[in-house]
């Protein structure tokens, strides 16, 4: 499960006259509030919040990875999620609450990853945040994510490319405490972000998309690779049953948003020289996030 680099495919080529033009800070809007996609957002002030997010072993019959799960009941206006030893990487499977939704989508949250004990985690990819999953994908597992918490190091943002079940992560330092994550989908690029707290947007990465229109949205956290020994290179055996061994992750999440982004057609998103990191994280982050 070791960090890869590179992953994406950001290029820097020049923008041309028969190609993709320069897309201007002054010509970029934020994503839109509100509307269909809108009225999916969930601010866990209430109990019954629960009702709007499905669990992925549940809908697609699995082993329920998940300790403990609720919304403004152990953390008082929020979602909390604490995994057993589970994994996203590759084939292996995690806990994951989603909602079906389709189309270009922002999904903006703020999530806090402790340890049991307090602090990071102690256990290795021990990580809590974002997915958009393509459904039914057991056999080719097929997602995107953005999590923080303890990866090969503690104080991670991980963003990670699952593809026909080859997972390409990448990792990047962030302070411990509440982080902001945004995950998003415009035409053909998804895009990973982050901020600290009291900090700026950084882009975490681009990628092509060539999901279908319809994901599955929402909140995974996983813990404790290590544990699963020998069955690391045996997807298959690590998801038929609970294996056995000492997660260390507390998942709280503040709030999830949902908005629609909108580039004009001549911005290629995927080339930095025609929409660069500033501009994306204009069009990729609520105003005033």
């Amino acid at each position: 499960m070791s960090v890869l680099a590179g992953c994406g495919t950001t290029t820097l080529a020049p923008p041309t006259p028969s190609g993709p033009g320069v897309l201007t800070m002054d010509n970029t809007k934020p994503p839109a509030p509100g509307g269909e996609v809108g009225e999916a957002s969930t601010e866990f002030d209430a109990a019954e919040d629960l009702s709007a997010w499905t669990k992925l072993s549940t809908t697609e019959k699995d082993v329920d990875r998940i300790a403990k799960y609720d919304v403004n009941k152990t953390v008082k206006g929020s979602m909390y999620l604490e995994p057993k030893t589970s994994a996203w990487f590759d084939g292996f499977r995690g806990p994951f609450v989603y909602q079906d939704l389709a189309g270009d989508i922002v999904m903006h949250a703020r999530v806090k990853v402790e340890g049991k004990k307090g602090g990071q985690p102690k256990r290795k990819f021990s990580l809590g945040g974002l997915m958009a999953r393509q459904p039914n994908s057991y056999a080719k597992p097929n997602w995107v994510s953005v999590t923080t918490g303890t990866g090969e190091k503690s104080g991670q943002v991980e963003v990670k490319y699952t593809q026909d079940g080859s997972s390409k992560p990448a990792e990047m330092a962030v302070k411990s405490g509440w982080v902001e994550l945004s995950l998003a989908r415009v035409g053909r690029v998804f895009v990973a972000l982050y901020k600290e707290e009291g900090g700026k947007w950084k882009v975490g990465r681009r990628w092509p998309s060539t999901l279908p229109d319809v994901l599955q949205w929402g909140v995974t956290a996983y813990s404790d690779w290590d544990s699963y020994s020998l069955l690391k290179k045996d997807a298959t055996k690590g998801n038929a049953k609970q294996v056995k061994g000492t997660p260390d992750l507390e998942l709280t999440v503040d709030f999830i948003r949902f908005l629609r982004p909108e580039l004009p057609e001549y911005a290629d998103p995927l080339n930095t020289a025609s929409v660069s990191d500033e501009v994306l994280i204009k069009a990729m982050t609520p105003a005033g996030a």
